[in-house]
């Protein structure tokens, strides 16, 4: 769901935080503020508002306590421009693989899929009515009397006798019915392009493309072909190219620009993996290069994109990682000092996981209970079942590596392997899953430590 970000109050955001997220208060607390700086800095005069930079946040927590879930939300939120990387992925000019301008280049192909799908909604109904003028002018017989495409012609239509106006608004009516669905037509269709050649470069691979479409328009315009298909077929055919026809793809990369420079959000996940350890040497000298290299991204810098010049000076960074090896003081003290704020993710308690398996609107019991639900099969969770695995995976998670909340995953399926396998086979029944139920799915497994790692 999408809300007005001038509407939304940092306790507002907070709360509908709080329908997904379970606990994690002083995080999105954090990231709440962020947000309405944003619509604050916006009020501002234009001479002060390039002056306010964005306070970017480092989240440290173990995996699976709701880092990654915290930012999505928050994007979705205010249907800003979102993408999750991996610090990892990035290696240091000079070196074989990404370089982190990438991340604004994919940040931007993101914004201009937004700005195009908003942008296709509103010349929908259009390109429908244009769609279904082409096809009556298929349908429509000739001056002969014969069918079709040869009648498809403003000459055509002018020779067409008084009559044909209510043999047009009886093929209208039969088409927005569907009664023709099945009828061959031959419609004239964009041939299909050439595929995009990227060549290696000190600019990145993202960067230098060519597209062999373009010769076709210098050589005489787009090419086209004809193609016999259902009127169901056609129409949909017809209506991606009228729509593609009315979107001004230049107004779309404007906006999309503007949209990242304005609302971009990159989540950088895996932060302390590119932290240097002290009295460590080696591959942490790429590393610390990774770090150089991102430090100018986020300080603000321009990035040219194939969609125009990206300013990602107030671009939100939202920075996270489990920080086991490494400290956030590890991090060379100016990227240290482009994240200001910085909050720890509590590890997640048994009363946590109860509440994740019951509370969000995409609890993970409402999930199964839907999921079976649709093989007509009604699924129940008692409450003494919810706590048992509740209990579980708090043990579990504290003798073995603590996964976090992933970890209830891994045992819910476990519990319900023998259920998801019968289910089409049980329709109309109703399975109730007990704390009994629980433990004879799950005894020997945590009895046997060794068994315990491997299974769940």
């Amino acid at each position: 769901m999408t809300v007005d970000l001038d509407q939304l109050t940092p306790a507002q955001i907070v709360e509908q935080l709080n329908r997904y997220i379970v606990g994690q208060h002083r995080a999105k607390r954090a990231v709440a503020i962020a947000l309405r700086n944003r619509m604050r800095r916006r009020r501002l005069p234009s001479e002060l508002r390039d002056e306010v930079s964005p306070k970017n946040i480092v989240m440290i927590g173990p995996t699976g306590v709701g880092k990654t879930e915290i930012a999505r939300r928050l994007a979705k939120l205010c249907g800003a421009p979102f993408l999750k990387v991996e610090a990892t992925k990035y290696t240091e000019v000079g070196y074989v693989g990404r370089d982190v301008e990438s991340m604004i280049r994919d940040l931007t192909s993101v914004a201009v899929a937004m700005v195009k799908a908003e942008e296709q909604a509103g010349v929908q109904e259009e390109a429908e009515r244009r769609v279904e003028d082409h096809l009556l002018e298929l349908l429509l017989p000739g001056p002969g009397g014969g069918p079709g495409p040869a009648a498809a012609t403003p000459a055509a239509d002018a020779a067409k006798p008084e009559a044909g106006n209510s043999t047009a608004d009886k093929l209208r009516e039969k088409l927005r019915a569907g009664d023709l669905d099945d009828r061959p037509v031959e419609v004239t269709v964009s041939a299909q392009q050439m595929p995009n050649v990227s060549i290696l470069s000190g600019q990145g691979v993202e960067e230098m493309d060519l597209n062999f479409s373009n010769f076709s328009n210098l050589l005489g315009g787009k090419a086209t072909k004809k193609k016999k298909a259902s009127i169901k077929r056609a129409r949909q055919m017809l209506l991606n190219e009228e729509i593609d026809r009315l979107v001004d793809m230049d107004r779309v990369s404007e906006l999309a620009v503007e949209r990242v420079q304005e609302m971009g959000i990159i989540f950088l996940d895996e932060l302390d993996k590119i932290a240097s350890r002290e009295g460590r040497n080696g591959v942490d000298v790429s590393r610390e290069g990774v770090q150089r290299d991102i430090l100018p991204i986020v300080e603000g810098s321009k990035v040219n994109t194939r969609h125009g010049v990206v300013d990602t000076t107030h671009v939100l960074f939202i920075a996270a990682g489990a920080f086991h090896m490494s400290k956030p003081s590890d991090l060379i003290p100016e990227l240290q000092g482009r994240f200001p704020i910085r909050v720890e993710l509590q590890q997640l308690s048994r009363e946590d996981f109860e509440r994740i398996l019951t509370q969000p609107e995409n609890a993970l019991i409402k999930q199964y209970t839907e999921l079976l639900g649709t093989e007509g099969v009604e699924l129940e969770f008692t409450p003494e079942a919810i706590v048992r695995i509740s209990e579980v995976a708090n043990e579990v998670n504290s003798s073995t590596e603590n996964i976090g909340a992933r970890r209830l995953h891994t045992i819910l399926e476990h519990i319900l392997e023998e259920v998801s396998f019968h289910a089409p086979d049980a329709k109309g029944q109703k399975i109730t899953v007990t704390d009994q139920y629980v433990d004879e799915r799950l005894a020997g497994i945590i009895e046997d430590r060794d068994l315990t790692r491997f299974i769940l």
